[in-house]
């Protein structure tokens, strides 16, 4: 028996259940602390980004998209998947924020990285902060984009829907949160390029090399 905190949580094996575009689930076999085993069931995901896009008036732009696994539709932050293995987290998020909302941003920063539930996923969202705004042509390429609705909001609003529980996704509540932090109080942010050590990776490398075919 390890002292707490001090134990190897060794995976023991490794099974795939599912492989889908988007996600993965595997179970792993872990040696516990006290000498046994346990499973443990792991939803692999690709990682994404959100913008908390902010204009010089403290305007914030929010999307109106419907959510199937939650039956409806919710207020969230332009967001999108990471598709590919080692792109950039910035240019992801430079080609959401064109996609969704029709915005460039002169300038980035780092605002939150979220864990969406670090009991079952690797899903983590990187949440930057976009300024120095400007409209562009919006390019949209999916039918779901052709059903989103943009809302520019005062980011105090927004914050009040956040403690009011009308917004819920979770990256949009973190990044919310932290942008009206650093406006309130003024707290630093990170570049745009600061490490990112818990981006998911397994998913992306599966999607990078499939396994042969037979």
């Amino acid at each position: 028996m390890t002292e707490p905190g001090q134990h190897d949580f060794q995976v023991l094996s490794s099974a795939d259940v599912y492989v889908g575009r988007i996600l993965a689930l595997r179970v792993d076999e872990l040696a516990m602390p006290g000498g046994g085993r346990a499973a443990r069931e792991i939803v692999e995901h690709l990682g994404a980004v959100a913008v908390v896009a902010l204009d010089e008036d403290d305007h914030v732009t929010l999307i109106h998209q419907y959510r199937h696994p939650l039956g409806r539709r919710i207020w969230e932050l332009p967001a999108g998947l990471i598709d590919k293995l080692g792109e950039d987290p910035v240019e992801t998020a430079r080609r959401e924020l064109v996609e969704e909302v029709g915005l460039a941003a002169g300038d980035w920063s780092v605002l939150v990285d979220v864990a969406a539930s670090p009991g079952f996923t690797d899903e983590v969202v990187r949440v930057f902060l976009a300024t120095d705004l400007a409209a562009v042509d919006r390019v949209m390429e999916g039918d779901e984009e052709a059903d989103l609705v943009a809302r520019r909001f005062p980011l105090d609003e927004a914050v009040r829907m956040v403690l009011a529980g009308e917004i819920v996704n979770g990256a949009a509540v973190g990044g919310l949160l932290a942008a009206h932090t650093i406006r309130t109080v003024d707290a630093p942010v990170r570049p745009a390029n600061a490490p990112w050590p818990d981006m998911p990776t397994r998913l992306p490398s599966r999607r990078a090399s499939p396994p042969p075919r037979d």
